[in-house]
């Protein structure tokens, strides 16, 4: 009867081995602009590559103001560990207020803000490094998007001085251009 029962457990133990490197083989562990580009799709946007010095770009849109994928740690020329979702936006006039910032900071997780002279950038990391499976992939744009939406809303509802300095979301311009090339 021992027998029967150890065999038994060797049987799950090997179904449960198999299962799990079914699942792994199903992870992600580096992706590639053709994976996030379908990602973005399959969340909602459109999307367009553009291949610059050999790099696949990737741009696109959310709540109408454009953001663009910028590559991690390289695996290979066309596959990478981690990316960021970057939406640069030009202030006209001058700079936030740091408060703008640190409220944003303080009350919002996953995207962070950094303002680089005349722009303010709204960025999210993802990591795929480990594994993840597409469907995170599409999640974590989903969440990039509600991020944005929720931003240029924290901007336009930004404080009781909003009034008086100009609504902070009309001191933001839509573009959408690096600001390492205004500095």
């Amino acid at each position: 009867m021992n027998d029967t029962a150890n065999n038994s457990n060797n049987n799950n133990n090997n179904e449960s081995a198999g299962n799990a490197a079914a699942m792994q083989a199903d992870l992600l562990d580096a992706v590639t602009p053709e994976q996030v580009s379908d990602a973005i799709k399959a969340a909602g946007g459109a999307v367009t590559a553009i291949e610059q010095d050999g790099v696949v770009r990737l741009h696109s849109a959310s709540h109408g103001i454009g953001f663009q994928v910028l590559w991690g740690n390289p695996v290979t020329t066309t596959q990478y560990t981690d990316f960021t979702l970057s939406c640069p936006l030009h202030v006209q006039g001058g700079t936030l207020p740091d408060a703008v910032l640190a409220s944003w900071h303080r009350a919002k997780r996953f995207a962070r803000v950094a303002q680089h002279g005349d722009f303010v950038v709204l960025e999210m990391d993802v990591v795929v490094a480990g594994g993840v499976s597409p469907a995170y992939l599409v999640f974590a744009v989903r969440l990039w998007m509600q991020m944005m939406g929720e931003f240029f809303l924290h901007l336009r509802n930004y404080g009781p001085a909003g009034a008086a300095r100009g609504d902070a979301a009309n001191a933001v311009a839509v573009g959408t251009q690096d600001p390492a090339a205004a500095a």
